[in-house]
C-alpha cells in the first residue's frame, strides 16, 4: 500500500469512527432514525469535532505556569495488529499504533494554542499558559511538520536529533537546533577514514531527505580525499506489521551484501530508530540461519543514532557493535541526574500516563488498574528499579539526545531573563512573577540567537547566524560486554572552534576494536597495500582505490606503502636493491691506490723506463752506421717523445685537479702529434732516399735536416695552435659526473670544449692516416731502405688501437674510460717503440756484426 492510498484508507476510517461515534450520540439521546445509520444532512456539519476526539495523542503530559516550554516528541514505535478488513472499522488501529505521521504532529502543533482540555485551535481563554518555546525530536519529520505551524506563530523552536531541511526564508528565524552544523560530523568522519587509512568502506544511509542529502553532497566530497565505496545502501524505515515481511526481507538482502562484503569499516547515517533496525537484522539472520561474521566490521555511526526504550531488545545480542566508532554532541556531566532518575516512581507521577506505561513495557509487568486479565501477568510495584535494566532498553546516564533537551530549556530560561531585563529597562508593566503579553513573545528569537552562556553542567552554550549550536563532537568507542551492556568510551573530539592543527585529536590506544582483529588496528583497503620499493596501477573496471602493484622502474624507488609513482634518488644517490631506499653515492675516480691504477701506472713507468733505454742505446751507439742511417736526431725526438707519452699517461690517475684537467688532453695531444710527425717524417726521408738513389734523380734538395726539421715542427706548431685555442675558450676542468654510473659518483675531467677535443683527436689521426698511407707505398722497397716495412705496421698497430679506442670509450663510464684511454696511449706508443725501434736494437746490442755499411748496402 502507498503512503497516497494508506491516506485514502485512513480517511475512511476516519469518516467511519466519525459517524459511528456520532450515530451512538443520537441513539443516546433516543432520536428515531429509520434503516441502518441515517443522519440528517443539516447535521453533518457536527463531524468534525468529533473526528478530533476520535484521533487523540495517547501521551500527553501538562503541568501548569505561567509560561509554558511546550515538547513534541515521537514515540517512534509500538507495533499493532494487522488489518485483514475483514470487520468492521475497530479502534484498534488507533489505540495500539503510535507511528509517526504528519497528522499527529500537526494535531499536536495545533493543540498548543488551544484552551488547556480542548481542541479550538486560535482559541485560548486563559491568562496563564502562555507558550514560550517549543523543544522537538528526535527525527526529522517531527522538526519539519512541527515547523509548518509553529513558524507562523513565530513560536521559537528547539529541535534535537536530526534537522530537516526547512524553508530559509520564512522558517529560518524562529528554528534553533540543538545540533552542530551536520558539516562538521561529515568533516568528523571523513577525518576518521583519512586517519586510519580505510579508503575501501560501505556505507548504509536512512530512507529520508538527511540520507539522501548525505548521499549526493557527502560521499562524493569523501571520494575526492581518496576513499571509494564497495556499496552504498538505504535502511528501510520501519512500518506497519502488513509491510514487516517486505521490510525484513529487504534486510536480509542488506545483510547479505554486508557479510560478503571485503570491507572491513561501514559508515552509518541514520537517524535515532536506525539502531533498533540494525539490531533487528542481526536477529532474524540468526533464527534464519544466515552466515554471519560476528565482530568483523568496524561501524561508524553519526550521532543521531542511539538506542530506542525497546523490550525487545532485552535479550538481543549486540556484541556486533563491540568496537564500534560512533561520534556524540560535545556534552559534560549533569550533576544529580542519576539520582533524579532513581527517584522516578510510575506510582507517584500525576496525569503522566507515559511514565506508566513506559513502566509496564520495560519491566514487563502490568498494574493492577489494568483493564486487561492479570491473571497470567506480573503486577508492577512501582518499586522496580530502573538501573537494573539493560543499557540497550534504558541507560541510566544522559544520553546526547537528553543533553540537547536540557540544554534547550536552559536556552529558553537564558532568553527569558534577557527579554525580561531589558523590558525592566524600558519600565514595562508587568504583573506579577514574569508575565509577557503573548504578541511580544516572538521577540525571545532575537535573544535566543544572541545568548552565551555556561549551562549548569559546565558546558558554554551559544549559537551561531544560521541557528545552530556551536559545539563540536566527540569520538565516541563502544564497548559491549556478554550481559547486553555497554560502555561508551570517550577517545577523541573535533572541535570546529579550535585551531585547524587542534581540530581534530585521537587516542588511537584507548580503541578497543572488534575481537576478530585482535586488538590490531583493522584494515579496510581494497586489495593490501603495495609494499615499499612498488607502485600502484590501476585495475581496469574497478574503483580507484582497487590496484595492483608492480615493482619501481630502474632507478626509482618508492619509500613508502602505497605509493602512486616511484620517485628517481637525489643525483648523490641510488636505489638499494630492494628499491625502498636511496644510498650515497661514493665518489670514484682512477687513483693509485687501486690495483687498476697500480697497473697502469706500473705499466706506464715500465715503458718510460723501456724508451728511456732504447735512447741511451741509440746516443751510445750513435756513431754506428744503423743509427746515422735513421737519422739520429728524428729518432732522439722520436725516443723523447715516446717516452713523455708514456709519462703524459700518469696525469690520468690521481683525483682530477685543475691542473691536471688542464694538462691531461693537451699534453697528451701535442707530445702524440710530435711523435707521429716523426714517424710521418721518417716515412718521407726513406721515400725520398729511395728516389734520390735513382740514376738522374733532381729529389736530392728535398733531403736533409731541414726538411725534417721543418716538417716536425709545423704538426707542433699546429697541434699547439688547437691546444692553446681549447685552453682559452673552453678549458678542461674538474667534474662530477653522477649520472653515467648508477651508484657512484664519478669524480673525471670535464673537456670543456667537446669540439676542440675531437679536433685535437682528429689532427692527430690525420698524422698517423698520412704516415700510414705513405709507409704502405713504400713497404716494397729494397732491404737496404726497408725501415718503411717496420713503420708500415707500427702505423697499423697505432691506427687499430684508436679505431678500437672510440667505441670503447663511448661504451664506457667512469674510471674506465679514463683507463681505456690511458691504455689506448700505452699500447700505441708501445706499438710505436717495438715496430720501429726493436730490429734495430737487436741489431746493436745482440747482432754488431751486421752494423756496417756493407750490410746496409747489401741487396736481398
Amino acid at each position: 500500500m502507498t503512503g497516497n492510498s494508506y491516506s485514502v484508507f485512513t480517511a475512511a476510517y476516519v469518516v467511519a469512527h466519525a459517524l459511528h461515534a456520532m450515530h451512538s450520540t443520537r441513539r443516546k439521546g433516543r432520536m428515531i432514525v429509520d434503516e441502518g445509520v441515517k443522519l440528517s444532512n443539516q447535521e453533518l456539519w457536527k463531524i468534525p469535532d468529533i473526528k478530533c476526539n476520535s484521533l487523540p495523542i495517547l501521551h500527553k503530559f501538562h503541568q501548569p505556569g505561567d509560561l509554558i516550554i511546550a515538547g513534541i516528541i515521537s514515540q517512534i514505535y509500538i507495533f499493532c495488529s494487522p488489518m485483514a478488513f475483514t470487520k468492521c472499522p475497530s479502534n484498534d488501529l488507533f489505540e495500539d499504533t503510535v507511528y509517526f505521521t504528519p497528522k499527529w504532529t500537526y494535531h499536536a502543533s495545533l493543540e498548543l494554542f488551544s484552551t488547556q482540555g480542548r481542541f479550538t485551535p486560535n482559541y485560548k481563554c486563559d491568562s496563564q499558559n502562555n507558550l514560550v518555546a517549543v523543544i522537538g525530536g528526535p527525527i526529522s519529520e517531527v522538526c519539519l511538520y512541527m515547523a509548518d505551524i509553529l513558524s507562523i506563530y513565530k513560536i521559537p523552536q528547539f529541535i534535537y536529533g536530526s534537522a530537516p531541511v526547512i524553508d530559509k526564508k520564512t522558517q529560518a528565524a524562529f528554528y534553533h537546533q540543538m545540533f552542530p552544523n551536520l558539516e562538521h560530523q561529515y568533516e568528523a568522519i571523513l577525518q576518521i577514514l583519512l586517519y586510519f587509512k580505510w579508503t575501501w568502506i560501505g556505507v548504509i544511509s536512512g530512507q529520508d531527505d538527511n540520507g539522501e542529502r548525505f548521499e549526493q553532497n557527502v560521499i562524493p566530497i569523501f571520494a575526492q580525499r581518496g576513499v571509494c565505496f564497495d556499496f552504498i545502501m538505504r535502511i528501510p524505515k520501519m512500518s506497519y506489521s502488513s509491510e514487516i515481511g517486505d521490510m525484513v526481507e529487504e534486510g536480509f538482502e542488506i545483510n547479505k551484501v554486508l557479510m560478503q562484503s571485503t570491507v572491513n569499516t561501514l559508515v552509518i547515517y541514520g537517524e535515532i530508530d536506525s539502531m533498533i533496525i540494525l539490531i533487528m537484522f542481526y536477529k532474524v539472520s540468526e533464527h534464519e540461519d544466515i552466515p554471519i561474521k560476528r565482530n568483523s566490521k568496524v561501524w561508524i555511526m553519526t550521532a543521531q543514532m542511539d538506542f530506542i526504550s525497546i523490550p525487545l531488545q532485552r535479550d538481543w545480542d549486540i556484541d556486533f557493535l563491540h568496537g564500534s566508532i560512533s561520534f556524540a554532541i560535545h556534552s559534560s556531566e549533569v550533576v544529580g541526574f542519576h539520582k533524579f532518575l532513581q527517584g522516578r516512581n510510575p506510582t507517584s507521577e500525576i496525569a503522566d500516563g507515559f511514565v506508566r506505561v513506559f513502566w509496564e513495557q520495560v519491566f514487563g509487568c502490568l498494574f493492577p488498574n489494568s483493564m486487561l486479565d492479570l491473571q497470567d501477568e506480573d503486577l508492577c510495584s512501582g518499586e522496580e528499579k530502573l538501573e537494573t535494566l539493560p543499557a540497550t532498553v534504558f541507560e541510566m546516564s544522559m544520553t546526547g539526545h537528553s543533553y540537547s533537551v536540557f540544554t534547550a530549556a536552559y536556552v529558553v530560561a537564558h532568553a527569558l531573563h534577557a527579554m525580561h531585563s531589558t523590558s525592566f529597562k524600558k519600565r514595562m508593566k508587568v504583573d506579577e512573577g514574569v508575565k509577557f503579553k503573548n504578541e511580544q513573545l516572538w521577540k525571545l528569537n532575537h535573544f535566543v540567537k544572541s545568548i552565551s552562556f555556561n549551562n549548569s553542567a559546565g558546558g558554554k552554550v551559544s549559537f551561531n547566524q544560521n541557528g545552530e549550536l556551536e559545539s563540536g563532537f566527540d569520538i565516541i568507542n563502544w564497548v559491549t560486554f556478554p550481559n547486553q551492556s555497554f560502555r561508551r568510551v570517550k577517545v577523541g573530539k573535533i572541535d570546529p572552534m579550535a585551531p585547524k592543527e587542534e581540530a581534530f585529536s585521537i587516542c588511537e590506544e584507548a580503541i578497543v576494536w572488534p575481537s576478530r582483529f585482535n586488538q590490531a588496528q583493522p584494515l579496510s583497503l581494497c586489495n593490501a597495500n603495495c609494499p615499499l620499493g612498488y607502485q600502484k596501477t590501476k585495475k581496469e573496471g574497478k574503483p580507484f582505490c582497487c590496484y595492483d602493484c608492480i615493482i619501481c622502474p630502474e632507478g626509482k624507488i618508492s619509500n613508502q606503502t602505497d605509493m602512486d609513482e616511484c620517485f628517481h634518488c637525489l643525483p648523490d644517490h641510488y636505489p638499494n636493491v630492494g628499491k625502498d631506499s636511496c644510498l650515497p653515492k661514493n665518489i670514484q675516480f682512477l687513483s693509485y691506490e687501486e690495483p687498476l691504477g697500480i697497473s697502469l701506472a706500473c705499466f706506464s713507468l715500465s715503458l718510460s723506463f723501456l724508451a728511456a733505454l732504447v735512447l741511451w742505446i741509440f746516443i751510445k751507439h750513435r756513431d754506428t752506421p744503423i743509427v746515422k742511417a735513421n737519422n739520429c736526431n728524428l729518432s732522439y725526438t722520436l725516443l723523447t717523445s715516446l717516452l713523455l707519452s708514456f709519462l703524459c699517461a700518469l696525469l690520468f690517475i690521481g683525483r682530477p685537479e685543475k691542473v691536471t684537467c688542464l694538462l691531461r688532453q693537451t699534453a697528451f695531444g701535442i707530445i702524440f702529434s710530435v711523435a707521429v710527425s716523426c714517424v710521418l717524417t721518417k716515412t718521407i726521408i726513406v721515400v725520398l732516399a729511395f728516389m734520390v738513389t735513382k740514376p738522374g734523380s733532381n729529389m736530392r734538395k728535398w733531403v736533409g735536416k731541414q726538411q725534417a726539421t721543418f716538417i716536425v715542427l709545423s704538426c707542433f706548431l699546429i697541434q699547439a695552435a688547437l691546444c692553446t685555442v681549447w685552453l682559452t675558450t673552453s678549458p678542461p676542468f674538474p667534474a662530477l659526473d653522477m649520472q653515467s654510473v648508477s651508484r657512484e659518483i664519478v669524480l673525471q675531467c670535464n673537456e670543456g670544449s667537446v669540439t676542440m677535443f675531437y679536433c685535437v683527436l682528429g689532427f692527430m689521426g690525420l698524422l698517423a692516416t698520412v704516415s700510414f698511407s705513405v709507409a704502405f707505398l713504400a713497404r716494397k722497397l729494397p732491404d737496404s731502405f726497408n725501415e718503411a716495412k717496420f713503420i708500415t705496421f707500427s702505423m697499423l698497430v697505432f691506427c687499430s688501437v684508436w679505431l678500437s679506442f672510440v667505441p670503447t670509450y663511448l661504451s664506457t663510464k667512469g674510471k674506465y674510460m679514463v683507463a681505456v684511454e690511458i691504455f689506448s696511449i700505452l699500447a700505441s706508443s708501445a706499438g710505436l717503440l717495438g715496430c720501429i725501434f726493436t730490429p734495430k736494437c737487436y741489431i746493436i746490442v745482440v747482432k754488431p756484426e751486421l752494423n756496417s755499411k756493407e750490410q746496409l748496402r747489401r741487396k736481398n
